[in-house]
């Protein structure tokens, strides 16, 4: 299969996921700015959700440069990606909600960190179907952004359980700006 394939069809999926995002965020219940203030808790994790599904867009459109084969063990850490990816809508609602409490902030933790794995499973299964030896066995076989970003999100679920709640989503926040510009040396060797 050629790798156009599952970009297109990844490019599409997380179209659509920005798209239902946004429909979750629903207008003020009355025309003055004081309803608007009152909703900046749902507008500031729909921007957070946007961004975080952005950044793994960019970074999977990069990763994807130094992409020559892919096989079934790659189409199926790609779709387990695309399905943590899915449920951002949901569990975005739910923080916009209630952002202080344990559930929402545990649910929307564990989406970041099945995404993140998800993430790190992708790369291993395209650096196993590449080579170790190819571009992206030698930028991202062993590569410690992917460790840290499942481990920070994992520690993000500890601290909000153990100190506070919204302390997940400040953990997965500064995790985020790691992320947010894509690796430099990719453009570098193509």
């Amino acid at each position: 299969m050629p790798k156009s394939r599952i970009e297109a069809f990844t490019d599409a999926v997380i179209a659509i996921i920005m798209t239902l995002l946004v429909l979750e965020l629903h207008e003020p219940t009355s025309p003055n700015w004081s309803a608007f203030i009152n909703m900046e808790h749902k507008f500031i994790i729909y921007l957070i959700s946007f961004v975080s599904l952005a950044i793994y867009w960019n970074n999977h459109h990069h990763l994807f440069q130094l992409v020559r084969k892919v096989d079934g063990w790659v189409l199926w850490a790609n779709n387990f990606l695309i399905l943590m990816m899915t449920l951002f809508p949901y569990v975005t609602a739910w923080v916009g909600d209630y952002p202080f409490d344990w559930p929402p902030q545990a649910l929307y933790g564990a989406v970041i960190l099945g995404t993140n794995f998800a993430y790190y499973l992708l790369v291993q299964a395209l650096v196993r179907a590449n080579g170790k030896d190819s571009k992206i066995g030698q930028l991202f076989g062993h590569y410690p952004k992917l460790y840290i970003s499942v481990g920070g999100a994992a520690v993000a679920l500890l601290l909000g359980k153990l100190i506070t709640p919204i302390a997940v989503l400040i953990v997965n926040v500064l995790i985020l700006l790691m992320w947010f510009i894509p690796e430099k040396v990719v453009e570098k060797n193509l």
